[in-house]
């Protein structure tokens, strides 16, 4: 793993493979291994650039909420660090809106975009108190409190499964501050519908087939408003494609990235 430090907090990454730069933003509450069979089936044809976000993962936390925007700087930071003018950047959940952040932030840097089970409308007010309660929840009765219940939402194979112990160990490897600081910076987002209309793409939107968090209603809507994005349903998964239905993700990910590189 190495480091860049931002704003005094140093964020680990990996930078693996050669080629097209491709910048992965994991799902909340994991970590960039979520994205090691990506990695591992595509790098000898892509560059991968894979954060610890801020909080997670072997990353510090900062101050306050994180805010979606913070995470766009600092992987904008990473890619400063890299020299790396521009990327194909994707993100899954959270990482989806972090994506979107670093579209608002700095559009230049964005060669393409990988929008994956996440969304462009910000929280309404129930959105933004049940993540608040989700924070306190997490402050006062720990991580395994929000994990356990979070899990049967994430993977359609459910908790026992493989796929779902993995998702388990890496979201139980979270502090309750860092959950905390997560949920409420979720809260904070923009609505970035007014960003994708603007967007003149290449985007491709994945969804699993049985995503309840961000259904097939929430994808639909990003890719109709980037003229010519490709909208991908991966069968059998829920809310973690990439890692509950890796072949079939990494096979619409290879398919769109070989048309940038």
């Amino acid at each position: 793993m190495l480091t860049v430090a931002v704003d005094g907090i140093p964020l680990h990454y990996r930078d693996v493979g050669q080629g097209l730069p491709v910048l992965l933003l994991h799902a909340f509450p994991l970590d960039g291994s979520a994205f090691d069979r990506q990695v591992a089936a595509l790098s000898g044809r892509y560059r991968f650039l894979v954060p610890d976000l801020r909080g997670f993962g072997q990353s510090r936390l900062g101050e306050g909420p994180t805010e979606m925007r913070t995470l766009a700087q600092d992987a904008l930071a990473l890619l400063d660090a890299l020299n790396i003018d521009a990327a194909v950047v994707g993100g899954v959940s959270m990482g989806g809106y972090a994506a979107l952040a670093l579209l608002r932030e700095d559009p230049g840097r964005v060669r393409g975009l990988v929008l994956a089970d996440t969304q462009c409308t910000a929280d309404d007010a129930a959105g933004k108190d049940k993540r608040e309660a989700t924070a306190r929840q997490a402050l006062k009765e720990g991580t395994p409190s929000v994990v356990q219940g979070l899990v049967p939402k994430l993977v359609h194979a459910g908790p026992e499964s493989p796929v779902g112990r993995e998702v388990t160990k890496l979201g139980l490897a979270v502090s309750p501050e860092s959950i905390a600081a997560a949920q409420r910076g979720m809260g904070l987002r923009l609505d970035s519908k007014d960003l994708l209309a603007r967007y003149a793409g290449p985007a491709l939107v994945v969804v699993g087939e049985h995503d309840t968090v961000t259904p097939l209603a929430k994808a639909k809507q990003m890719a109709d408003l980037v003229q010519g994005a490709r909208l991908e349903i991966i069968p059998g998964a829920a809310h973690l494609p990439n890692q509950e239905q890796p072949e079939a993700f990494n096979t619409v990910l290879d398919s769109f990235l070989a048309t940038l590189a």
